[in-house]
C-alpha cells in the first residue's frame, strides 16, 4: 500500500470512528417539590411557553410597543451577537476534525566557501520548491478535539437559550414599563380633577366666609386639602414623564405618543388563565434554566478532552509536490517529490498536570450541576409567588371597588351634611380624603393584577415566541 492510500485510510478511520470519553450526561433530578403552591386548575389550557406574545397581550399599542424594543433593544441586540460569536467559535473548533491544507512555494539559497564546496571554488547552491500538504494533523482516536467540539457545540445552544431568556425578560419589562406608564397617567388624571374640584370648592367656602356664613377654619381646612392636590398634580407629573424615559430606554428608540397609554387597561391579558402544570416540566423548558443545562453538557463534554489527554497522541505532516536545483526545471519530469512524517506522544511524566485538569473539569462539571439546581429552585420561587399573589388578586379588586361605592356614597352624605348645616366641614374634610385614598388604592390594585397577569406569563416560560 502506498504512503498515499496509507495515510488517508488513517484519516478516514479518524473521522469515521473516533470515540470520546465524555461521562454519560444525566439530567439532575429538579430539587423543586412536585406542584406549585396555590396553582389553579387548568389542565387542558396552553402552557405559557406555547403562547406567542402577540396572542397572549389584548392591547393593541402595547403589542406594537413590545414589537418596537424587539427590534431596537440593545440588550437584545447584543444578545443575538453573542449567538453570532458563539457561531463562529464553534465552527473554528469544528474545523480541528479536518486537515489544514496549504500550498507553499520556496526557494533555499545557500552560499559555500570553497574549502566547503568540494571544487576549491565558492560556490551558490539553489532549490526550488512548491508543494500541497499539511501539518501537525491531530488522529482524533481518543477524541480530545470531538469533545472539544461537544463543548463548543453546547455552549453555541446557550447563547441561543439566552436570546430567548433576554427577549422574554424584555417582553415582561416593556409590558411592566408601560403599565406603569398608564398607572401613573391615571393617578395624574385623578389628581387634576381632585384638585379642580377642590378648587371650586375653596372658591365657595372662601365667599361664603366672606359672607360670614362659614367661619376661617374650614377655609383654611378647604385650603389645605387643595394644596395637597396640587402636590400630587405635581408629583405625578414627574413619575409620568420618569416612566416615559424609562419606556424609551428599553425600547430603544423614541416611542410615539398615539402608542402611550392614558389610563391602566383591565385586559391586559388575552388569555384567561395560565396553567401552572408540574414543575419538573414547566421549570425545565424555561430558557435559562435550558442555558444553565447547556452549561453544564458543555462542562460535562469538557471531562472527555481531559480524560483523553492521558492517551497518546498521534499527528500527522504531510506533503507532495515538486523540487529542483533550478527554477525552470520546477515542473520537469522526475522532480516530484513528498513526505510524510507521523508523530506519536505518549505522556510519562506530566507532575500531576494531567489528573489537575481532568480534577478542574469534574469540579467545574459539579459547579454547574449546583448552579443548574439553584435556577430550578429560583424559577420554582418565582413561580411560586406570582401564584401567590393571582390567588389574593381578586378579592383585593373587589374589596377596593366595594370600598370607593362605600366612600363615594359617605362623601355624598357628609356633603348633605355640610351643605344642610348638620355637620361641620371637618366630616366633609374626612370623606374627600377617604374617597381620594380610595380611588388611589384601587388604581394601585389594578396595576398589581395586571403586572402580576405579565410575571406569570415571564416565569412560567413565555415570551419568547
Amino acid at each position: 500500500m502506498s504512503p498515499l492510500r496509507t495515510l488517508t485510510v488513517a484519516i478516514a478511520a479518524s473521522l469515521a470512528s473516533a470515540c470520546t470519553m465524555i461521562p454519560e450526561y444525566q439530567r439532575p433530578v429538579a430539587p423543586v417539590p412536585a406542584n406549585f403552591p396555590n396553582a389553579p386548575q387548568a389542565a387542558e389550557a396552553t402552557p405559557a411557553d406555547a403562547i406567542a406574545w402577540r396572542d397572549y397581550f389584548a392591547d393593541a399599542q402595547l403589542r406594537d410597543v413590545i414589537a418596537l424594543a424587539l427590534a431596537n433593544n440593545r440588550d437584545l441586540r447584543v444578545a443575538a451577537l453573542n449567538i453570532e460569536q458563539a457561531r463562529a467559535q464553534y465552527r473554528i473548533q469544528r474545523a480541528d476534525l479536518f486537515p489544514t491544507i496549504g500550498a507553499t512555494g520556496e526557494q533555499t539559497a545557500q552560499r559555500l566557501p570553497g574549502d566547503l564546496s568540494g571544487s576549491g571554488d565558492a560556490d551558490v547552491f539553489r532549490q526550488y520548491s512548491a508543494t500541497v500538504g499539511f501539518s501537525a494533523y491531530e488522529l482524533d482516536f481518543f477524541g480530545r478535539i470531538r469533545s472539544l467540539n461537544a463543548q463548543a457545540l453546547e455552549l453555541y445552544f446557550g447563547t441561543e437559550e439566552a436570546r430567548r431568556s433576554a427577549q422574554i425578560s424584555l417582553v415582561a419589562e416593556v409590558a411592566s414599563i408601560w403599565m406603569t406608564l398608564a398607572y401613573d397617567r391615571e393617578r395624574l388624571a385623578l389628581a387634576r380633577n381632585t384638585y379642580e374640584s377642590r378648587l371650586k370648592s375653596h372658591d365657595l367656602i372662601r365667599r361664603s366666609s366672606e359672607a360670614g356664613a362659614v367661619s376661617a377654619l374650614d377655609v383654611h381646612q378647604s385650603q389645605q386639602l387643595l394644596q395637597s392636590a396640587r402636590a400630587d398634580v405635581a408629583r405625578f407629573s414627574s413619575f409620568v414623564a420618569q416612566d416615559e424615559n424609562a419606556l424609551a430606554l428599553v425600547v430603544g428608540a423614541p416611542v410615539p405618543a398615539d402608542l402611550l397609554p392614558d389610563t391602566l387597561t383591565d385586559t391586559v391579558s388575552a388569555v384567561a388563565e395560565l396553567p401552572a402544570g408540574v414543575p419538573s416540566e414547566v421549570l425545565t423548558r424555561r430558557p435559562d434554566v435550558l442555558q444553565a443545562e447547556r452549561s453544564l453538557r458543555a462542562a460535562n463534554a469538557s471531562i472527555g478532552a481531559a480524560r483523553a489527554a492521558f492517551f497518546p497522541s498521534i499527528s500527522l505532516t504531510a506533503a507532495a509536490g515538486t523540487a529542483s536545483s533550478t527554477l525552470d526545471g520546477l515542473f520537469g519530469g522526475g522532480s516530484g517529490t513528498w513526505n510524510f512524517i507521523p508523530l506519536i506522544r505518549i505522556p510519562i511524566f506530566e507532575a500531576g498536570r494531567l489528573q489537575a485538569s481532568l480534577d478542574v473539569a469534574e469540579v467545574q462539571r459539579d459547579i454547574n450541576v449546583a448552579f443548574y439546581e439553584k435556577t430550578i429552585q429560583t424559577a420554582f420561587r418565582e413561580v411560586a409567588d406570582a401564584l401567590a399573589d393571582r390567588a389574593t388578586l381578586a378579592e383585593r379588586l373587589d374589596a377596593r371597588r366595594q370600598q370607593v361605592e362605600a366612600t363615594q356614597a359617605a362623601f355624598r352624605l357628609a356633603e348633605a351634611r355640610y351643605k344642610g348645616g348638620v355637620d361641620s366641614f371637618l366630616g366633609l374634610l374626612d370623606a374627600q380624603r377617604s374617597l381620594y385614598l380610595a380611588e388611589q388604592e384601587l388604581i394601585f390594585v389594578r396595576l398589581a393584577d395586571a403586572t402580576n397577569r405579565v410575571a406569570l406569563y415571564k416565569v412560567l416560560g413565555g415570551g419568547w415566541q
